[in-house]
């Protein structure tokens, strides 16, 4: 093996030597400081890719999805985290990649698809900021193309509380009693048909990811997707019914 190749495999093993380390350091250090609870982690796939996408609203976001899942996640984090010295020390340590929000990056999204292909949980926060109300706005459909293209489940996962919680910035801070929760969806395939046989347009396809998001929500965290949610579930009472009678 070339000196290269050695201290690329030097390189891995040291990150995982240190994923392991900080993880459970981590999860404890969340416990203590936000009651941290956690539901739905026999979720997560054991194998395979996947992609993960979760709501928004603190900067901790991602070192908590992190710590909290069972296998590393590999997040798409905007390019300006790698300028900043300690951020820039996380994200390349939890194996990160940059994207270009205010331009449409393909080679970000190429490098997604590649590492879910290479079965690899890939993490994406579909609103590409942090919510400045606590809910959901409108998002970037690179995620739900992402999922399409590499043809994995999608693992729908809500983070609730961490609005509350101080040093995000210049993110206004929602009062309320500091508990964190984090809940992961069953994983799901995004149709690639409607029920008409006709193939959905990409904004059909993104709706239903953050619909399954927004399930998992609190109402009032659920913003744009408030009424969506509502007539899927009126949609599953109606399909029950008629399946009864």
């Amino acid at each position: 093996m070339s000196s290269s190749g050695e201290y690329h495999v030097s390189y891995r093993r040291l990150r995982w030597y240190i994923y392991c380390i900080l993880r459970p350091c981590f999860m404890l250090f969340f416990k203590l400081t936000m009651r941290l609870k956690v539901e739905g982690m026999e979720n997560v796939p054991k194998t395979g890719g996947a992609l993960m996408v979760s709501n928004h609203m603190h900067n901790v976001d991602p070192v908590l999805l992190e710590a909290v899942f069972p296998r590393p996640v590999r997040f798409m984090a905007k390019k300006e985290v790698f300028s900043i010295p300690f951020a820039e020390w996380v994200a390349r340590m939890t194996d990160s990649f940059p994207v270009d929000r205010g331009n449409p990056d393909r080679a970000a999204l190429r490098h997604a698809q590649t590492r879910l292909l290479g079965g690899v949980i890939v993490g994406m926060f579909p609103e590409g900021t942090r919510s400045t109300t606590g809910g959901l706005k409108d998002v970037f459909p690179g995620a739900a193309a992402i999922a399409l293209r590499a043809n994995v489940p999608v693992i729908p996962t809500a983070i609730i509380g961490t609005d509350t919680l101080p040093f995000n910035g210049s993110k206004p801070r929602r009062l309320g009693k500091r508990q964190v929760t984090v809940r992961i969806g069953k994983p799901f395939y995004l149709k690639r048909e409607t029920e008409y046989g006709t193939k959905p347009d990409l904004a059909e396809i993104t709706d239903q990811m953050m619909v399954e998001v927004a399930k998992l929500l609190p109402e009032h965290y659920r913003g744009i997707y408030a009424d969506k949610v509502r007539e899927s579930e009126q949609e599953a009472v109606e399909e029950t019914v008629g399946v009864r009678s």
